[in-house]
């Protein structure tokens, strides 16, 4: 068996290795600190001349999601990169792709905000993310990377999961994950579909051709009457349900006898998990739940912790507080939730999370 591939790489260059590998079709993209390596990388990758896969620079964000609707309605593998205010120029066309049914994958690399804010690592889009973003009734899958090689698994898995609910997924990274550089191993080259493959597993939907089909497939969001779009948002609403029973992904460390537990995600784990060392030498037992779907959130994890006895939580993360209402969501009550945070691009250290453990919960 050949070994694989080990390699020193940026968080957002992976991004652009781990779709050539995935078997992409298309990246459709408009170039945004702190993510604009990931078009950068797929440029000097040349995979159109390898693979067949497509790189385009569209004219702004709104181009690029439209593209990624068009790419995903025929079936094909597509995807799209972005820091917030880009997201947030794409969120309609994230309402479009999510009423169509249209599998794809966005990759947000957050910066601070609200407005142009600064470059600087944040993670103030959780509500955009994990709460819709744009109008309507509708999920994304969001998944949130902790490491440079879960930048690169993760978009392999969201297109998976993309493809398996028939809705959009998103990658939510920030900037000091995508920025940072870690050993990464490479997985085999997967080869993408051909179109005959793409019919096969994609025709009773995508527009890709009549075929033997006596009516041709239509991908829209455009419903005039009220009855058909109630019976579409109710489709809607048991595909989330399914993937709330089906999808959630977290980890768990030092959880099992822990009298108080930090939740955190991406950057912000990686910090949480240093101050749960820090507070296991210091006699104090303190655990961390990072969350790896932020949609669907791992409520049942945090209930059942606060059922058994945990003292208290703190939703550590990188704004004002966003996560912090699932966790009480979750908890319901049983124990106290803080939240400790920082804005604007600032990042905490371990100390000061361990300092907020102790002012807030520890009498």
């Amino acid at each position: 068996m050949a070994e694989k591939e080990v390699r020193l790489m940026k968080g957002n260059e992976v991004i652009a290795h781990a779709a050539v590998h995935c078997g992409c079709d298309g990246y459709f993209g408009y170039p945004i600190t702190p993510q604009s390596e990931v078009m950068e990388t797929l440029m000097e990758l040349k995979p159109w001349e390898t693979t067949g896969m497509v790189v385009l620079q569209a004219e702004s964000e709104v181009s690029s999601i439209n593209m990624v609707y068009g790419g995903a309605a025929t079936g094909k593998k597509v995807m799209t990169s972005s820091s917030s205010p880009g997201v947030s120029l794409m969120s309609e066309g994230l309402s479009y792709l999510a009423a169509g049914q249209l599998p794809c994958l966005v990759v947000n690399c957050q910066r601070g905000g609200p407005g142009l804010g600064t470059i600087q690592p944040s993670q103030g889009d959780y509500f955009q993310a994990c709460k819709g973003g744009g109008h309507g009734d509708y999920h994304l899958i969001v998944l949130a990377p902790a490491s440079v090689q879960e930048m690169y698994d993760f978009v392999g898995l969201g297109f998976d999961l993309a493809f398996k609910y028939r809705t959009p997924a998103m990658l939510l990274a920030d900037g000091a994950i995508g920025q940072m550089m870690e050993k990464v191993v490479f997985s085999e080259q997967k080869p993408r579909r051909t179109d005959e493959q793409v019919v096969e597993e994609c025709g009773s939907w995508a527009s890709c051709g009549k075929g033997k089909r006596k009516h041709k497939n239509v991908a829209t969001s455009l419903f005039l009457q009220p009855d058909e779009l109630e019976a579409l948002n109710q489709k809607l609403q048991a595909t989330y349900r399914e993937i709330e029973a089906h999808e959630v992904r977290y980890e768990e460390y030092m959880c099992d006898d822990a009298d108080y537990i930090l939740v955190a995600f991406g950057s912000s784990a990686r910090i949480s998990l240093a101050a749960v060392d820090m507070a296991r030498e210091q006699g104090i037992k303190l655990g961390l739940l990072r969350p790896i779907t932020l949609y669907p959130f791992p409520y049942a994890p945090l209930k059942a912790m606060a059922e058994r006895g945990v003292k208290g939580f703190i939703s550590v993360e990188l704004n004002a507080g966003q996560m912090v209402e699932d966790v009480r969501l979750a908890v319901e009550g049983k124990a106290p939730v803080k939240h400790f945070g920082a804005m604007g691009g600032m990042i905490f250290n371990p100390e000061s999370v361990l300092e907020a453990l102790k002012s807030n919960l520890i009498k």
